[in-house]
């Protein structure tokens, strides 16, 4: 069987065989394609596109290149469920998601990423506790999930070596905006951690990977098409972005607000309900309730009883952060040297808010990653972000700082992102649509 063939067919727009697809996969893995090679074959689905059946089947074979991950052996008394975001400002739901689910009798091996570009990534904002360990040992990882059912960490041993090649290659050769390939790229690794069940929340708005809603609305068709296809039951939330999801965005302090959170002692309104709507998909999609109704009150009890929080707090532990982190999560975390509100030179109402370049003055801060090798800085952030509808006569956000300058220079791009207008305008909607 022969690359160029293949690049060839997929070209001229013929459907690849699970044969030729695998053939490709084993090939971008074991380094027996070039990488000339691989540049074609992405630009050619780029522009040819694949059917449900070709994406299923070059997920499923970019899956098979490295460890799939199998659970039977654990006797675990649940399914293995999992979430996965597209990323936005100020998602720390991962945080909330996993405990929750685990408290309602699911097992969580969540396997997460860094930040990409003006987004958050889960694994800087649980390392913003002392001493957590995101990249255990196999061992230590499936006793997590066991003992917590719950275990959040990065990826491990050789899960889906394809796409890590297969992403590098689409990232300087302008094709990673192809769906089919970012869904062979998202699920190729989900389901090498041997799940039974997903949910995707796809992110739509200023802040999203995905701005337009049509464009994300394809791509969680897309994904739950293909999960389902390849034997995953699957749903797929269209969420907005046009706002900072929680109350603040940075590291320890997405962490904070989680352990709040779980404790009862503040909880934003659009992170519970985006919170809520993604675990009683995964409950009911897992036959852990029978309706999202009943799941949410399942979901309730296990935050008002006190035993996500238990869960969360026994992770962290497990994981090699400290065993009295919820008493003293204050102490634990990192706090930056400089915290002070920054006020709008504006009346009005809120009308628009630039998501995006929130998510970039908190890297900007020093809270994410200009480049793959740049230190994070877990203690910078935005605290109390404003929302859209809100008067001019509060604060934009609180920032976290490590220094007058840098606080000077964030207040502008905070004030910048921020419009106001002379009416109220109505906020989109938290949950735009449910495929399921």
């Amino acid at each position: 069987m022969l690359p160029q063939e293949i690049i060839r067919r997929k070209r001229d727009g013929k459907a690849l065989s699970d044969k030729e697809l695998r053939f490709f996969a084993n090939g971008i893995a074991d380094g027996s394609i070039s990488e000339g090679q691989i540049a074609a074959f992405a630009m050619a689905i780029f522009f040819q596109g694949m059917t449900p059946d070709e994406a299923a089947a070059l997920t499923l074979a970019m899956r098979d290149t490295g460890d799939v991950l199998v659970w039977g052996g654990e006797n675990l008394a649940g399914p293995v469920i999992d979430k996965h975001s597209t990323g936005g400002v100020g998602d720390g739901v991962s945080l909330m998601l996993g405990p929750l689910v685990a408290a309602c009798g699911g097992y969580v091996p969540m396997i997460s990423g860094r930040g990409l570009g003006h987004t958050g990534g889960t694994l800087d904002k649980l390392e913003s506790i002392p001493g957590y360990n995101a990249t255990p040992d196999t061992a230590l990882f499936r006793k997590t999930v066991r003992d917590c059912g719950v275990a959040i960490i990065g990826q491990t041993g050789n899960l889906a070596p394809a796409d890590k090649r297969f992403y590098a290659t689409r990232d300087v050769t302008a094709t990673v905006e192809s769906i089919p390939l970012i869904t062979a790229s998202i699920l190729s690794k989900k389901l090498a951690a041997g799940l039974d069940c997903l949910v995707m929340d796809v992110k739509t708005g200023s802040g999203a990977f995905m701005p337009t809603h049509d464009a994300a609305r394809d791509l969680a068709v897309s994904i739950a098409e293909v999960a389902n296809k390849a034997g995953v039951k699957t749903s797929a939330l269209v969420t907005d972005m046009n706002q900072c999801l929680g109350l603040n965005a940075g590291n320890a302090l997405e962490v904070r607000e989680a352990i709040e959170f779980l404790s009862g002692k503040r909880q934003g309104a659009r992170l519970k309900e985006v919170v809520f709507a993604l675990c009683s998909e995964l409950l009911v999609l897992a036959n852990l309730a029978e309706n999202t109704s009943y799941a949410k009150t399942m979901l309730a009890d296990a935050l008002d009883s006190g035993r996500a929080l238990v869960t969360f707090a026994k992770m962290a532990h497990m994981l090699g952060g400290p065993a009295d982190l919820i008493e003293n999560y204050d102490s634990h975390l990192p706090q930056a040297t400089v915290v002070r509100p920054v006020f709008p030179e504006s009346n009005g109402y809120v009308t628009s808010i630039d998501t995006r370049s929130l998510g970039l003055c908190v890297v900007h801060l020093g809270g994410g990653r200009t480049r793959a090798e740049d230190t994070i800085d877990h203690a910078v952030g935005l605290e109390n972000v404003i929302s859209l509808g809100s008067t001019g006569d509060q604060a934009l956000a609180v920032i976290h700082a490590r220094s007058e300058d840098d606080w000077r220079d964030a207040a502008d791009q905070v004030r910048a992102a921020v419009v106001f207008g002379e009416f109220p305008v109505s906020a989109p909607p938290v949950i735009h649509e449910i495929i399921r």
